[in-house]
């Protein structure tokens, strides 16, 4: 499949080419003030608002705002109450409220409920490590919806949110324009960042990566050069598009690992123009460029790495989204599947479609995998009997998957709903139980 036909959809909406991008928009030609951010009666009796991602004191080089020219100041709203729709998705744990476990955990596909729910209350988290309170760590969460968002919006308070669908496509309307997201693609809605969430396919399920440390970024490529993995050009950012309506809308915030919700008699998403290197974007996992070994040996899959949100210790993660796509391989005298492991880093693994290379069985789309720091893990049985027989020929693996992995620094304290959620594979560690022992100490 050509990288140009891969993972074709139907998207209405036209996007700015780039990442990290000092990007300008308008929805009416002229609202965007000339020569300065803040005049005294902005074009079209529009409000000045400016949204920032960081402390206005942050070096230029690292430094993210935007500002956006508005109908009405976000400020227009009721006063925020507890919102009552959903006591699934939290962020601050501790061993009271936590199950810690180090055992490899795996859940069969998360279950797409009956009844309607939307995105917001569709949310669940896993597992979460560290405290927004003091922007260090990290949660992990799957949505399950059935139901478009109706008058209501949504925003973390927290951190940024990396969104990874994998059933249906989400139409999400953001304050900067609409996203049209289908499975294989991403998108990241950053902290603060007001969205709602439609279902143009009906039922739809992903897992949500949130970080609260910092932004995502793109990895260095230190002796890979200028070019390789993810490339810039190929994330899309919305365009403006306003709505200017007086109806009931609620806005759900989540702040310190709990939600909220105000009451306002209007949309949030009449942003007319905007401008700034703060925004929402999305990107297709098919335009990823694979660099991968062309001799021996499994390389480690940090080489895979789309994006990363950076700690305080240079080449360690909060959190790095980590696929592994379709490609070639021909390393000689190698074993070619993911090598046995034990890791000083946290793996969450997902699967979008296909089936992943070194688990054959009930590691299905929609599903998931947990294995903590430390805990031994690798291919299964059926996986290292294959590989260690197979004749070594050049060939293609993974054509028609997408796997994935939220990999962090952080441990995971996991929530009461993910260790005792029905899906969860109680017989997941048979399935290395099997693998032969070859050992023959009279033979080399």
């Amino acid at each position: 499949m050509s990288r140009s036909s891969a993972n074709q959809h139907q998207d209405p909406y036209g996007y700015q080419s780039g990442f990290g991008n000092h990007f300008s928009s308008e929805a009416l030609a002229g609202a965007l003030p000339a020569g300065q951010n803040t005049p005294q009666v902005c074009p079209y009796g529009l409000y000045a608002e400016q949204l920032s991602g960081t402390a206005f004191t942050v070096a230029r080089g690292g430094n993210q705002r935007t500002w956006m020219y508005r109908i009405r100041p976000s400020v227009m709203h009721m006063p925020f109450e507890p919102y009552q729709g959903n006591p699934y998705m939290v962020s601050a744990f501790d061993p009271r409220s936590a199950v810690s476990t180090c055992t490899q955990i795996r859940w069969l596909p998360f279950e797409i409920p009956q009844d309607k729910v939307d995105f917001v209350d569709g949310l669940r988290t896993v597992g979460c490590a560290g405290d927004p309170t003091v922007k260090n760590g990290l949660a992990i969460h799957v949505f399950t919806a059935t139901a478009s968002m109706d008058k209501k919006a949504f925003c973390s308070a927290d951190g940024d949110l990396l969104i990874v669908p994998q059933q249906g496509r989400l139409d999400i309307r953001t304050e900067f324009g609409p996203m049209m997201v289908a499975p294989n693609e991403i998108a990241v809605v950053q902290r603060g960042m007001r969205f709602s969430v439609a279902l143009p396919d009906g039922p739809s399920r992903g897992y949500v990566l949130e970080v609260y440390d910092g932004h995502f970024e793109l990895p260095d490529l230190g002796p890979i050069g200028a070019n390789g993995l993810a490339n810039p050009r190929d994330f899309q950012t919305p365009a403006a598009q306003y709505e200017n309506t007086q109806d009931p809308w609620t806005v759900v915030q989540k702040f310190q690992g709990t939600l909220f919700a105000a009451a306002q008699d209007h949309s949030p998403y009449d942003v007319v123009a905007w401008h700034g290197n703060y925004a929402p974007y999305k990107y297709n996992l098919a335009h990823f460029n694979v660099i991968n070994s062309v001799s021996f040996d499994h390389v480690d899959p940090s080489i895979f790495t789309v994006l990363t949100c950076k700690s305080a210790h240079p080449g360690t993660a909060v959190a790095d989204f980590v696929i592994f796509p379709p490609r070639f391989e021909v390393q000689m005298n190698t074993f070619r599947p993911p090598y046995f492991h034990r890791n000083c880093m946290t793996e969450f693994m997902g699967l979008i479609h296909g089936s992943y290379e070194a688990k054959q069985g009930k590691f299905l789309p929609g599903g998931a995998s947990l294995h903590s720091m430390m805990t031994p893990h690798g291919p299964d049985s059926a996986t290292v009997k294959n590989a260690t027989t197979r004749e070594l020929l050049p060939g293609r693996v993974a054509d028609g998957t997408q796997a994935f992995m939220f990999e962090s620094m952080f441990q995971l304290r996991l929530t009461p709903w993910a260790t005792d959620a029905q899906v969860q594979d109680r017989e997941y560690y048979k399935a290395w139980q099997d693998i032969p022992v070859t050992f023959n100490p009279s033979k080399i």
